[in-house]
């Protein structure tokens, strides 16, 4: 058995990335292929515990670079316990964000600079890194929108600005525009059956 596929799945608030990774882990299975779903921060019991406190507000202050470190440290744990071992079983992940959403969210959100995000990622996961991506994009106001509509309370991150989120879309489309090879970038704005249609045409074409 071949090693399996890494695909991440990213885009602002709204996207629908939860959505899509259901139905596109549906659509793999009926073609028989092993599916893991998962998130990130998180997707393992330590790194949940890591994601809990880079979302959760709290009294002590937490800078960009510290929130930078956090995701990464949840990261290795989800690479080495989860990620690693079942690709090397045949499996294929969806993976709902990655490095990309450190790179548009903690890079272009609160400006971390580029070079230390990039060396933690070479760093982190030399050997991991996606076989696809699906970039769900769509205007801030609208996803803003979708969001608040489907959940409760905000998190420390999802109670940001929308300069901000302004900010975490547009480096999310400049990493799509460097790596067209990679990023297959949706638009998230169409009726879902559309969305679902152009995703699933982007993965299938890994099966061949």
């Amino acid at each position: 058995m071949g090693r399996g596929r890494l695909i991440t799945l990213e885009g602002i608030e709204g996207a629908g990335k939860s959505t899509l990774a259901t139905y596109l882990r549906a659509q793999l299975e009926l073609r028989g292929v092993a599916v893991r779903l998962t998130r990130e921060p998180g997707g393992t019991p330590l790194a949940e515990r890591i994601r809990a406190l880079v979302l959760e507000r709290g009294e002590e202050p937490v800078s960009a670079e510290a929130e930078t470190l956090l995701m990464f440290a949840a990261r290795r744990l989800h690479v080495d316990n989860l990620i690693r071992p079942a690709l090397e079983r045949g499996e294929w992940i969806l993976c709902d964000r990655y490095t990309d959403a450190t790179r548009a969210y903690q890079g272009g959100g609160r400006g971390v600079a580029d070079s230390l995000i990039e060396s933690l990622a070479t760093a982190v996961h030399p050997d991991v890194n996606p076989d696809l991506t699906l970039l769900f994009d769509l205007p801030v106001a609208l996803g803003l929108e979708r969001a608040a509509a489907r959940r409760g309370a905000k998190d420390r991150i999802g109670e940001e600005s929308v300069a901000f989120f302004e900010r975490v879309r547009t480096r999310y489309l400049e990493v799509a525009r460097a790596e067209p090879a990679r990023v297959r970038c949706v638009d998230a704005s169409q009726p879902l059956d559309a969305v679902k249609a152009a995703a699933s045409t982007a993965v299938m074409a890994l099966l061949s």
